[in-house]
């Protein structure tokens, strides 16, 4: 991942083209970067990977959010955000035009752009052989977990593993059984190749743990459940050697001093002003909600544009530590020290206590947490029958929730366990990204979707039944852009759109 305090060079070298027909055209610029006269040293190889996590901002940095938590019944518009593709987003009216959806298709392409040109040419490079080995598990990990969001999304994607000319980008889409074998086989490469940790230099990069607890969320994600839960015993039946655990405080994932510690697996390093700061803040901070809608005294840059459900706040019971992290309803005005109360609960994982300026924070957005791989093995261990194992893992992460205290689900049956595994994942991952990715992954999301909108409809929001309206079985799969379809005559639409 992108470091906290080194900023990465914008590399991207999409496709190289040999002009051999013409010798005037034949020419070796000396003042510019080209493939040719970039890959020349390690420092150049670092670089080209750098520009791989950089890719990582443009999709968690909102998208991913977006994608996953309006189109679910964790989250919503706030009326911060008249964007009607974002409303189209949590109505389920989104179609093959939205502009997030495009962006979701592109960015990652983009990533596996920058990765293929660094694993092509990176591969014919001489340097130290243990630093180009790493260099390269951290492009193949990279491109295993792009293309991983790609197939989730969209299914069946064009496989891209080179890109010499524009001719190979125009193919047709490939089998997703094909390409969760190039995943599989990507992040396999990284699993072998990645050291299990680095120095405070490196801090944030790719692990050889990271690489085996993804590549566990895939073979959960495809439902082989036994592979799942054998690769994610080589993590969590081993976690000293990896350096992983959970944090103490639920609330230390999302401090500066802590957010890179035991329990962050992957995520986004996000810098102070001039680096690239965490958006959250500004998009999810009071205004219209505080008593007189101009938000809080001496906070500038609020929005409040994605808001959570009710049924996702009311989903936290007493006791539950969590609840006081994940959202929030007072503020402390920097400016006069008065409260100002919230008429709503808001999103508070991304709050910087003291920060003036929304737009600077810099807290690290969480792609994968440490408690994803526990909540992950507790499901695919219940999936084949060891429930017991299931129980212990399901109650670590309670115990971490209630302050110790555990809970007896002994007497469930793997139909109700599975129930409790996916609520618990509800409530850690809130306004992380996961929701419907879970809910896909499931077989859930029309029935929640249907029961959301009727439920929304009874809040005084007579307009929300257009959300169970609107909710069809063909969307557990994103539209392919209108855009790529146009570009690409090869491409085919997804059923339904």
């Amino acid at each position: 991942m992108i470091m906290k305090k080194i900023f990465c060079f914008l590399l991207l070298i999409l496709f190289v083209t040999s002009c051999e027909k013409s010798t005037f055209l034949k020419e070796s610029p000396k003042d510019r970067f080209v493939e040719g006269n970039f890959y020349s040293s390690a420092s150049d190889a670092e670089s080209a990977v750098n520009a791989i996590y950089n890719q990582l901002y443009s999709i968690y940095d909102r998208s991913m959010i977006l994608l996953n938590d309006l189109t679910t019944d964790d989250e919503k518009n706030g009326l911060g955000m008249p964007n009607q593709y974002l409303q189209d987003l949590e109505y389920l009216k989104y179609t093959a035009e939205n502009t997030f959806v495009r962006d979701m298709w592109g960015n990652n392409y983009s990533g596996i752009g920058r990765a293929n040109s660094a694993i092509s040419n990176i591969e014919g490079m001489s340097f130290d052989v243990a630093l180009k080995t790493r260099f390269l598990g951290e492009a193949h990990f990279l491109r295993g977990l792009y293309y991983f969001n790609l197939v989730r999304f969209f299914g069946d994607v064009p496989l891209i593993l080179k890109l010499e000319s524009l001719q190979d980008a125009l193919i047709p889409r490939t089998s997703r059984d094909s390409v969760y074998a190039q995943i599989i086989q990507d992040l396999q490469f990284a699993e072998d190749n990645l050291p299990k940790s680095y120095n405070s230099k490196n801090l944030g990069r790719a692990t050889s743990g990271a690489a085996k607890i993804l590549l566990g969320k895939v073979y959960l994600t495809i439902h082989d459940f036994q592979k799942a839960a054998d690769k994610l015993a080589e993590v969590v039946d081993n976690e000293d050697e990896f350096g992983y655990g959970l944090n103490d405080n639920f609330a230390d994932n999302w401090k500066i001093a802590t957010e890179n510690g035991k329990e962050s697996v992957l995520a986004v390093q996000d810098l102070p002003p001039p680096g690239h700061t965490n958006g959250q803040m500004a998009l999810q901070g009071p205004k219209y909600s505080v008593a007189g809608g101009g938000g809080v005294p001496g906070i500038t840059g609020a929005n409040e544009a994605d808001i959570p459900t009710v049924d996702l706040y009311t989903k936290y019971i007493a006791g539950d530590s969590r609840k006081d992290v994940t959202f929030k309803i007072d503020y402390v005005s920097p400016t006069n020290g008065q409260t100002y109360r919230s008429s709503i609960p808001l999103f508070g994982k991304y709050w910087e206590e003291g920060l003036t300026k929304l737009g600077n924070c810099d807290i690290n957005v969480q792609i994968i947490r440490y408690s994803d791989a526990i909540l992950m093995y507790a499901e695919a261990l219940n999936e084949i029958g060891n429930t017991q194992k299931a129980i212990e893992l399901l109650n670590r992460v309670r115990e971490r929730a209630f302050h110790g205290n555990s809970h007896d689900y002994s007497d469930l049956s793997q139909s109700e366990l599975r129930a409790k595994i996916d609520l618990e994942r509800r409530l850690e991952f809130a306004n992380e990204g996961q929701r419907w990715f879970d809910l896909v992954r499931t077989g859930r999301l029309y029935e929640i979707m249907q029961a959301h909108g009727k439920l929304e409809s009874q809040l005084a929001e007579s307009n929300k039944t257009l959300i169970t309206q609107n909710a069809k079985a063909f969307q557990n799969l994103y539209p392919i852009p209108q855009r790529e379809i146009d570009l690409n005559k090869l491409l085919t639409q997804n059923e339904g759109w």
